[in-house]
């Protein structure tokens, strides 16, 4: 049984889904920018919820939608909306991200930013967990997939955020271009200073504007967090 997971301004529930609360997931919800004052959100592959309910914390807009295809982690979403604060802005729908963005553009309606930390699959990670590696594998939504979706739903000053393995960073660039979204900042993330850069979160819009580059290390030891992954996170972790 999974213990649930303690923010400072609410709790996600985890008992049900495969896919637990992440560094990636906290470090997308904490990262993204919301300069552009979106009044509609769509995170996608909810999971727990944690990066929906990180921007609800962070932001007033006054739509926060999610869309995730596991049915445990659909209704584990819900129930931790549901039990948060800002219950009235979340929703979350039980669908494939390819049926729930055709149905999005056939009414015309736009995001003003979308995020994703999307499951993805290495040897590495392969486990005896089935639901697991399903959760992980990146064939349920391809990154052709989610690119060509998202192109089609976000808005035309929109932001896009995601975060992926950083060795997929090349290929999700030229795939985003292929579909006139230009990478407008980007931060490599390393476990500690001489380990290898393990995660990039990317910002895409339809506007090709300077590139912002930056990086981060989230430990100087175990346990020991760099005053840069403090400085990010601090509105969210409890002993932050």
């Amino acid at each position: 049984m999974s213990k649930p997971f303690q923010f400072k301004e609410f709790t996600v529930h985890q008992d049900k889904t495969a896919m637990k609360v992440g560094t990636d997931g906290v470090l997308l919800g904490a990262w993204c920018s919301l300069d552009n004052y979106p009044d509609s959100i769509l995170d996608i592959g909810s999971g727990t919820g944690v990066i929906s309910l990180m921007l609800a914390q962070r932001c007033d807009a006054m739509t926060i939608d999610a869309v995730e295809l596991d049915e445990n982690a659909y209704e584990q979403s819900v129930a931790n909306f549901e039990d948060s604060d800002w219950g009235d802005r979340l929703y979350c729908y039980n669908a494939s991200f390819q049926e729930f963005s055709d149905e999005i553009f056939e009414e015309e309606e736009t995001y003003d930013l979308i995020v994703s930390n999307p499951p993805f699959y290495t040897e590495d990670f392969k486990t005896q967990d089935a639901a697991r590696n399903k959760a992980r594998f990146t064939s349920s939504l391809s990154f052709e997939a989610l690119i060509i979706g998202v192109s089609k739903i976000l808005s035309e000053d929109g932001v896009f955020s995601i975060v992926i393995p950083f060795k997929e960073e090349a290929n999700f660039i030229a795939l985003a271009r292929e579909n006139k979204l230009f990478l407008n900042r980007f931060c490599r993330v390393k476990g500690h200073e001489t380990s290898e850069i393990k995660r990039t979160l990317m910002e895409f819009s339809f506007n090709e504007i300077e590139l912002k580059q930056e990086s981060l290390v989230i430990e100087n030891s175990r346990h020991h967090y760099t005053e840069a992954y403090i400085e990010l996170t601090k509105d969210f972790y409890l002993k932050m």
